[in-house]
Formats: structure tokens, C-alpha cells, sequence
């Protein structure tokens, strides 16, 4: 699974929200992200993109540790519902890959405060396997 670290630490965008991988296991990987205001919307909830982006990555690498080590992953389609304001000192995104194929792969995230009592968005994303 080092080889997701090494893929997820090259990925400037995550720098830039503070993410951080906090687990990866076959199938699934959380990524957490600390709130600061750069962050933030007008209303001083965690940014709608900040969620999509976390979520997108979560699953994108979830998808990844199925993979050969001759492949990768785009994102190449998304759905992501909010589902309340995501008030939290930290949001945590689990995506788990609910199938893999040869040439795409379907993965369903989630992104919860750090309890994981509270929802805030639910994503289903499609992964295009990319061969190197």
C-alpha cells in the first residue's frame, strides 16, 4: 500500500487542502482534511469542493489498491449529494470500491465529521483504468 502514499503525496491539490491519508486496506482508503478558512464558504461551512475533492480522491484510491502495479485511475464521471453543511473542525472521506472491472470501476464514498455520526455528502464515482 506504499505505493498509494507515494501516489497520493504527489498530488499537489491534496497539499494545498491539508488532506491526509488516514487508512488504506484493499478496496478502501479514508482521507481526513482539517477545516481552516481557506476552506470555507460564505457561511463558514466547509466548501462543497472541498467535500467533492476529498471524496473524489478517497474512492480514486480505493480503486487504485486493486489495480496492477502497471495501472491507474481517472475519475471520469461523479455524483456527489450533500446532504447537510459540513460544520466540523475535520471531515473525514471513506471511499470502498463496490466493483472492479478490467477497464472501469465503480466506487461509493462517503464524508462524515470525525465521529462519523454525521453525514455530510454521499458520492458513487466511475474510475477508467488506466494502463502504463
Amino acid at each position: 500500500m506504499q505505493r498509494i502514499q507515494e501516489n497520493f503525496d504527489k498530488q499537489a491539490f491534496m497539499k494545498t487542502l491539508g488532506a491526509e491519508i488516514v487508512s488504506i486496506e484493499e478496496g478502501k482508503v479514508v482521507i481526513a482534511c482539517t477545516k481552516n478558512n481557506s476552506l470555507t464558504q460564505q457561511h463558514g461551512f466547509f466548501h462543497a469542493g472541498v467535500l467533492s475533492s476529498i471524496v473524489d480522491s478517497a474512492c480514486g484510491y480505493a480503486a487504485l489498491t486493486m489495480m496492477p502495479e502497471d495501472a491507474d485511475v481517472l475519475s471520469v464521471e461523479f455524483k456527489v449529494n450533500l446532504l447537510r453543511p459540513a460544520m466540523a473542525d475535520k471531515i473525514i472521506a471513506t471511499g470502498e470500491v463496490l466493483k472492479n472491472g478490467r477497464t472501469l470501476v465503480v466506487a461509493e464514498g462517503i464524508v462524515t465529521d470525525e465521529s462519523g455520526d454525521k453525514i455530510f455528502a454521499k458520492m458513487v464515482g466511475t474510475m477508467f483504468v488506466k494502463r502504463n
